[in-house]
């Protein structure tokens, strides 16, 4: 960094020149929120995201689901602009077949459909509460704890988690993200993300969020959030408090749009995943080892508990405590959070779901979804506001897009400020804003070039392409074709 003139003298035989002939350079991207093992299952298993009915998921698995494996595999179905508006169900998927078991994943995670075969294999080991009915027949629908349950009876072992790994890693590098923030749980991942380190091959940054059942490990073996070498760190512990807006178990203090009460255990009003009692024991547990708390709450009346258990903690801005996602919240969440120095770490890819007629409408009704991802209300509020994809998909430049184009003016940031989250706002939630997420003189070389400007075409954000990316000051994604003299 400097002047042309004074820059001009390090030009010489020990370095590189690159001429972006006027592209466009910015900070690497910092996704906060990332689950890069999904990314590559999309990668290296059936993608079902395009699919626009239940027939088309249903070829698309037949078609593209990898033979090798025990499982046949499918991941990202959306139903919400399905024409059948329903969601994939066992007789569905025993048309990709009737012999072998199969699973295909809501594009949330918290919901997946099995066929009968998978059905029948796991159907003493899924939760009753969390397992689908009509009629008293399942119907191939599983939710929450019950698709934990199918994960881990597929499992992934390590060789394939490194493809999956490598995978979503070359993916994150052509989109221009430099450094992930990774949530585990029973994987193998931590493993290969430091042998991929330790052999020179990992080229992103990646900080790891551990689930709060690997608090125990994580103390005894005297891991610290902050701790780490080369390019892996650790972040914090990981917690659920309640589900998704999809499965309609997140957790809202009005019953969801067109619930009946009667017909649900939940009263309408979605569940908790985590018990609040539970909840509060470990958020005051991670806090006195010192550890940084990365808490997901969607529903309203989740986001009002996380915000009262962090209040408790001694200095919940200097640890950067964590609410992942804040999709539905009050004005006074938003003052609290920002008064006590909570980090709001959001998703605004998800605000395709956010416009009339959209999930966000069919489960919420127009008010609330008009309230919902208020991303202009917390920055106004001052509170720290980073940005991550959650995998669904992973892709910075869409998520600034959706950011930019937001249906609601209480959602909508300039193109500069979702940037900016999507940068040091992601940075800063790493306890990284000293040397990540700005471009200036004494910060790691991490740097996504992009072939046009968003600022000037910021009708089309989420369609321009990366050119290179840099890692450390290393080229580790270029299609700039012959410009490195």
């Amino acid at each position: 960094m400097g002047s042309a003139y004074e820059v001009d003298f390090l030009a010489g035989v020990e370095t590189d020149v690159i001429d972006l002939d006027g592209r466009v350079v910015l900070p690497g991207f910092v996704d906060a929120h990332t689950h890069m093992e999904s990314t590559g299952q999309y990668v290296v298993h059936a993608d079902l995201s395009a699919a626009d009915s239940v027939d088309d998921a249903v070829e698309t698995l037949r078609e593209d689901a990898p033979d090798d494996r025990e499982w046949l595999q499918g991941f990202g179905w959306d139903e919400s602009d399905w024409p059948e508006g329903r969601y994939l169900r066992k007789g569905d998927l025993d048309r990709v077949s009737d012999e072998r078991p199969v699973v295909a994943y809501r594009v949330d995670m918290h919901t997946a459909t099995l066929n009968s075969v998978g059905l029948d294999r796991l159907r003493e080991a899924l939760p009753e509460d969390d397992v689908e009915f009509e009629d008293g027949d399942p119907t191939g629908v599983v939710v929450e704890d019950a698709v934990g349950v199918v994960r881990e009876a597929v499992g992934d072992d390590v060789a394939e988690t490194r493809d999956l790994v490598t995978a979503a890693r070359d993916r994150a590098l052509e989109l221009g993200v430099t450094c992930v923030h990774e949530k585990v749980r029973d994987s193998y991942a931590p493993r290969v993300y430091r042998e991929l380190d330790r052999a020179g091959e990992l080229d992103l940054r990646v900080r790891i969020d551990y689930w709060s059942d690997h608090l125990d490990a994580v103390l005894e073996t005297g891991l610290r959030t902050n701790y780490g070498g080369g390019l892996v760190d650790v972040g914090g512990i990981k917690s659920f408090t309640d589900g998704s807006f999809g499965g309609r178990t997140a957790k809202v203090t009005e019953p969801y749009a067109g619930a009946d009460p009667a017909d649900r255990d939940d009263d309408g009003r979605g569940q908790w995943v985590v018990d609040p009692d539970d909840f509060s024991e470990l958020v005051e547990r991670v806090d006195d080892a010192g550890l940084q708390m990365v808490t997901h709450a969607i529903g309203d009346e989740a986001v009002d508990l996380v915000v009262e258990c962090y209040a408790a903690t001694d200095d919940p801005g200097a640890a950067r405590h964590r609410i992942e996602h804040v999709e539905l919240f009050d004005d006074e969440h938003a003052e609290r959070m920002a008064d006590a120095g909570m980090v709001a770490s959001c998703q605004p890819n998800f605000l395709q779901w956010a416009g009339e007629g959209g999930l966000y409408d069919q489960r919420l009704g127009e008010t609330r979804r008009r309230r919902s991802n208020r991303y202009r209300d917390l920055l106004d509020a001052g509170v720290p506001l980073a940005f991550g994809s959650d995998s669904m998909p992973l892709g910075p430049l869409a998520g600034v897009h959706h950011a930019v184009h937001a249906p609601d003016e209480r959602q909508r940031l300039t193109v500069t400020e979702a940037l900016r989250a999507y940068t040091l706002g992601g940075a800063y939630a790493g306890f990284d804003e000293d040397r990540l997420g700005t471009v200036e003189e004494g910060k790691r070389a991490d740097l996504v070039v992009l072939e046009r400007s968003p600022w000037e075409d910021d009708h089309e954000i989420r369609d321009i392409d990366v050119a290179a990316t840099v890692v450390d000051g290393d080229v580790v994604y270029d299609t700039l074709d012959g410009t490195n003299t």
